[in-house]
């Protein structure tokens, strides 16, 4: 038992210099849906029509929680201590999901609701969600697919929305690119219209 304790004494000071991660960030950034359905607003796919909002495709750049920053035409760095609650992919579904429910009336699905009601589908592919530093704007950039109640298409379009930053810092990623994410997600919602 004495040697036990020994041993344990002996490795305590070393705890406070062992580190199994990196350090976190000050803070984590997230977005804010602009279009909010009210609280206590029920609604249901008897009355109104349903959609599923899939979370869209990424490429590698943006398969990351960090905030990308577009420093050349081939060439992307990282903002340091700019790091995202969750993947920006799931973020900017849920601020989709809400933008459409609230613009549109329409019954927001989960890919999981969806089996019994398929209604609707819209995805897509999140091109760009970061930085251009040449520009010095956030942009987002949405290639939108969608599949339309009771149709065989597919419909396609693009969506860009470029907000300008005064410097490439976390505060202002955030900022930019929650504006430009709910400019998107507007024109979105308008496109699938009621």
């Amino acid at each position: 038992m004495k040697s036990r304790l020994l041993t344990v004494a002996a490795f305590l000071p070393l705890a406070g210099c062992i580190s199994f991660g990196a350090k976190p960030p000050p803070s984590l950034l997230t977005l804010t849906s602009e279009a909010n359905v009210p609280v206590g607003q029920q609604v249901s796919s008897a009355t109104a029509k349903s959609i599923t909002v899939q979370v869209p495709v990424v490429p590698q750049t943006l398969a990351t929680a960090r905030v990308p920053v577009q420093a050349t035409p081939t060439t992307v760095a990282y903002i340091s201590d700019a790091v995202w609650a969750e993947p920006p992919a799931r973020l900017f579904a849920r601020l989709l999901s809400d933008t459409v429910a609230a613009r549109t009336g329409r019954v927001v699905l989960s890919t999981a609701q969806s089996i019994n009601d398929p209604g609707a589908r819209l995805g897509g592919e999140l091109r760009t969600f970061g930085l251009d530093a040449t520009t010095r704007e956030g942009v987002v950039t949405f290639d939108a697919s969608l599949t339309r109640e009771g149709a065989v298409t597919v419909d396609k379009r693009r969506f860009e929305a470029r907000v300008t930053v005064t410097a490439i810092a976390p505060d202002q990623a955030a900022t930019a690119l929650n504006q430009a994410a709910n400019q998107v997600a507007a024109q979105v919602a308008d496109w699938v219209g009621r």
